[in-house]
């Protein structure tokens, strides 16, 4: 452990190059020799228009100690090539990696505000992260990547760390992966966290006789269904990018809307409950957030059409919706096996290799607005939209098309049909899974887990992490678009519990 201040973690055999044409400044990276040139998904983090930073968020249960995060970052993070690199142009302009020296005093921040002088600390650290929002991180003369290690006690936590990373350094799995890959377990401080994993079905071709042929059927009918669904996918995609846009709510952002700050707002629910809709409903925890989703948002837009009538001297109804409103989330996969928490952690350790990068391919998820009389009817249409999304391979070739644009035209083509087909859609949904037991941070027991993001051309972005059993959901909103965020989440608490009282009713006749 070490007290020292600015603390350097340092690689070999570094020399001076220049990093800027403009500035002509000279930053030191290891030789050119062997530098990895950004992959095309990387680079197109880096336009005017798609200049997109990945936020986590995480509840301490006590206070942070910053020296033993410094001195801990050396030993892992800092072992992670993306995280002690530069992305330097090379003689042809093109963006590469290179290896450099890392300040950690640059990296590792820690205000210090007055004292006494924070009245309401809740609205302190909202403010402080919205903050980070109104800014970037200088390529040229550091690492994209910096740690904000806020000692303010709020109704959440007793302190507060936020992340950023530039999304160039990876995609949100493959980071949240390598962040948990730097916790251990509270009961076991030499153990990495659990992730629940995905149970997977397979069709048996074996057997014999009519259970056989009955078997080929059912993989013919399923193959038949899955080239229909991408077909009907990709042409949808394709179509969106041209012309086919969601219906002007007050959820939808007006141009520009990617160089404007954000609010970030969290709340924290209980996956219990999320699990016992699920059980009840034969359904995933995926399809219960997504439909709760859905049921807040319909009820939010429902109030805000209410208002618009109201100002227009038209008497508010009990249903304010209009008809079939158009709204539809992007959702990002990453195609690229991600590596788990344990290669992650035995790169770290031991410089070993582990798989990684930006694979991403676009899904264009329909997001249910209606009101509908019975609550479980978000989950059950929820579950319907997951059900046949998982049966495509939109995502796959949403990608191939996108890298057949981008080796044909460009990457400003590639960036301008990426960000034309976000702007046609309305926001960006995610679902995360975290670990089934606590852990700590460098030795700072975690009382929560938020992910969110700046940067894209969405006006609301929803992410849900899991953690023990708890359920984090960020609103990640435009406050031109969307004024009133805290309603937007207090909209989705109460879904959640008309949800879950849907669920108990029957139960509770039937004793």
């Amino acid at each position: 452990m070490s007290s020292q201040k600015g603390l350097r973690w340092r690689k070999p055999a570094l020399k001076p190059i220049l990093t800027s044409q403009a500035n002509k400044q000279v930053v030191n990276v290891v030789d050119e020799e062997g530098e990895e040139p950004l992959s095309p998904s990387a680079r197109l983090f880096h336009e005017p228009n798609f200049n997109v930073y990945i936020i986590a968020i995480m509840g301490c249960k006590n206070r942070i100690y910053p020296d033993l995060i410094r001195a801990n970052l050396g030993h892992t993070l800092l072992r992670h090539p993306r995280f002690s690199s530069l992305q330097v142009e090379d003689r042809n302009g093109k963006l590469k990696w290179a290896r450099t020296e890392v300040d950690l005093e640059k990296h590792v921040i820690v205000p210090e505000p007055e004292p006494n002088s924070i009245e309401f600390p809740d609205e302190w650290v909202e403010d402080y992260i919205s903050n980070l929002s109104k800014t970037t991180i200088d390529r040229s003369q550091q690492p994209l990547w910096d740690l904000h290690l806020l000692n303010i006690k709020t109704s959440d936590a007793e302190a507060t760390v936020v992340l950023r990373i530039h999304h160039s350094l990876g995609d949100g799995s493959s980071l949240m992966s390598l962040l948990l890959a730097c916790t251990r377990q509270i009961s076991n401080p030499d153990a990495l966290p659990t992730i629940p994993s995905k149970k997977k079905n397979q069709l048996s071709l074996c057997g014999s006789g009519a259970g056989r042929i009955q078997r080929w059927i059912v993989r013919l009918w399923w193959f038949t269904v899955l080239i229909w669904n991408t077909v009907v996918d990709v042409f949808k995609f394709a179509v969106t990018a041209v012309f086919l846009m969601d219906t002007e709510t007050p959820l939808k952002a007006s141009p520009g809307v990617e160089l404007r700050p954000r609010r970030f707002v969290y709340r924290t629910i209980s996956l219990d409950d999320i699990k016992l809709i699920k059980n009840a409903m034969n359904a995933t925890v995926n399809d219960v957030a997504l439909g709760i989703t859905q049921a807040g948002l319909s009820r939010y837009l429902n109030c805000k059409y209410g208002e618009m009538r109201r100002s227009s001297g038209t008497a508010e109804v009990e249903n304010n919706l209009p008809k079939n409103i158009r709204l539809r989330s992007t959702l990002l996969m990453n195609l690229r096996p991600a590596a788990g928490i344990q290669a992650l952690a035995n790169m770290m350790e031991k410089n070993t290799e582990a798989k990684w990068g930006n694979w991403i391919g676009y899904v264009l998820l329909p997001i249910d607005i209606a009101l509908h009389q019975n609550p479980l009817e978000y989950v059950r249409r929820a579950k319907t939209t997951v059900d046949r999304k998982k049966h495509s391979l939109e995502a796959i070739y949403t990608f191939s098309i996108a890298e057949v644009v981008l080796k044909l035209f460009g990457i400003k083509r590639a960036s301008a049909l990426s960000r034309r087909v976000i702007m046609h859609t309305t926001m960006c949904f995610s679902n995360l899974v975290g670990p089934v037991e606590e852990i700590g941070f460098y030795g700072h027991p975690m009382t929560f887990l938020a992910p969110g993001c700046y940067g894209q051309p969405h006006g609301l972005m929803i992410n849900f992490q899991s953690y023990v059993n708890k359920m984090t959901f960020v609103v990640s909103a435009d406050e031109d678009t969307i004024p009133d965020p805290h309603q937007l989440c207090q909209d989705i608490v109460k879904s959640l519990e008309l949800i879950r009282d849907a669920v108990k009713e029957p139960r509770a006749r039937q004793t």
